[in-house]
């Protein structure tokens, strides 16, 4: 059901795009919330009522936190009421199970599971709402009081169930009144193909060698090519959820919308903390602002300040996965970050090169951790101490020779375009608007191709 919806969105983008700019302005808006709705229900139809009651309710709950300025109780109790609806059904869906496994082995008992599916984009939709209600509440931004621009807000088809997390205040204005100009549109069709080439040609790619490797058994992989596939999974993610977050942003900026950017560069860092200003950005600036900074930031003891970090890194892991890998996942970046605030960013910054070795050795690792809770997801336990023993314990073979072979262009198309090199030749190139149009051209009919012949296109973030 998922790739059928994403196919339908491939064949009906042309006809999507030709109405709504024919469309006067006024109308616009109606014809995005109803082309995403379409869209939501064409690939989870089941749950399509979940998200409509999300938006309902917050729509309500922010018209009267709106009128109620000089009623706090009764302005507090919509926001109570908006906030535990809205995370309820997260809850629910996401962690309901894990909660009652957890709650079956603490006390024996044999509660049976709700087995049920993940609707699609819950986390992120979630976020979205949520922003729009607390910035209301604290006086932010004012209530919206127009139900299809609220709606059209949330259900914006590019970012609806995968992001990038774009929060109220930053499309807001243009919700009320966008201009596209040709150079927007421009830069819409650039941004799109280059994200489809990420996805769908490095991405695709390099991340089957990963599920070679899981189906072989790391106990049955050297340990070189526990490395490799480990490497390969690193790349995966990253191509697979910043191809996705560029297409997003793409087809965002055709409709005259700018959606704030999700990930510059992130393996290129000196630490763990320049990497999460680079990995994630909407994530990572949506934690920060309505986690982080409410609890006192970094305004506080060094106490506090950890506790803070430690809510913060406990929730990123969580809202990841409700796995007991994700949670720890996120407190291993938790340990990392809490050693360099101590003492060991100020040592990294003057480093150029072993600074950048320890930021890939520890975060490689960490797509370890959060690889295998994507298989315990599955239903595959127990293969962490597997991973960590084929990586740590020597394993001999020559395995690795044949797949490093066979994987080695993807190898170096993928650190080719991990670095800024890429964003360093447009800029030189840019002028020659042929060349440009000629290799976006390529990327394009050789995307298509690949996703008419291939078998392989799983896509990690639909996960969460």
């Amino acid at each position: 059901m998922l790739f059928s919806s994403i196919l339908f969105l491939f064949r009906f983008i042309p006809a999507v795009f030709l109405v709504y700019y024919l469309l006067p302005f006024r109308f616009k808006n109606l014809w995005l919330f109803l082309c995403s709705l379409f869209f939501y229900a064409w690939g989870e139809p089941r749950y399509f009522p979940v998200m409509m009651s999300s938006i309902l309710v917050n729509f309500l709950a922010a018209l009267l936190i709106d009128r109620w300025k000089e009623r706090p109780r009764l302005r507090r109790a919509a926001f109570l009421v908006s906030l535990v609806f809205t995370v309820g059904w997260l809850l629910f869906f996401k962690y309901m199970d894990f909660f009652i496994s957890n709650f079956n082995a603490v006390t024996g008992l044999a509660v049976p599971l709700l087995s049920l599916m993940l609707p699609l984009g819950i986390s992120f939709y979630t976020f979205q709402i949520l922003s729009y209600t607390v910035d209301v509440y604290y006086g932010r931004v004012p209530a919206e009081h127009n139900f299809i621009r609220f709606g059209t807000f949330v259900t914006l088809f590019p970012q609806l169930i995968a992001g990038p997390i774009v929060k109220y205040t930053d499309i807001n204005e243009e919700l009320h009144a966008r201009f596209i100009t040709p150079e927007m549109l421009g830069d819409g069709v650039r941004l799109f193909i280059m994200g489809l080439g990420s996805k769908v040609l490095i991405a695709n790619n390099i991340g089957s060698l990963w599920d070679t490797v899981v189906r072989m058994g790391f106990s049955q992989a050297s340990t070189p090519l526990c490395w490799l596939a480990l490497l390969a999974f690193s790349f995966y993610i990253y191509f697979d959820f910043s191809g996705y977050s560029l297409m997003a942003i793409g087809l965002g900026r055709a409709m005259g919308f700018q959606f704030p950017q999700n990930f510059n560069f992130p393996y290129i860092s000196r630490s763990v903390t320049e990497f999460w200003r680079r990995w994630h950005i909407t994530l990572g600036s949506w934690f920060r602002e309505y986690v982080y900074i409410p609890l006192g930031g970094n305004r506080v003891g060094r106490v506090r300040l950890y506790f803070n970090l430690f809510v913060v890194w406990f929730l990123t892991g969580f809202w990841h996965g409700a796995n007991w890998l994700f949670i720890l996942w996120g407190l291993y970046f938790l340990v990392l970050l809490v050693i360099e605030k101590a003492f060991l960013l100020r040592y990294l910054e003057k480093s150029r090169v072993w600074s950048r070795i320890y930021l890939l050795f520890f975060v490689v690792l960490s797509w370890g951790i959060f690889a295998v809770g994507l298989q315990e997801l599955q239903g595959k336990t127990g293969l962490l101490p597997q991973l960590l023993k084929g990586l740590f314990v020597w394993q001999g073979g020559s395995d690795w020779v044949y797949y490093l072979r066979s994987y080695g262009v993807s190898f170096l198309l993928a650190i080719f375009f991990s670095t800024p090199v890429i964003k360093k030749i447009y800029e030189r190139i840019s002028g020659k608007r042929w060349l440009v149009t000629a290799g976006l051209f390529i990327v394009l009919l050789a995307s298509v191709g690949y996703l008419v012949d291939a078998s392989y296109n799983p896509f990690l973030y639909f996960n969460f």
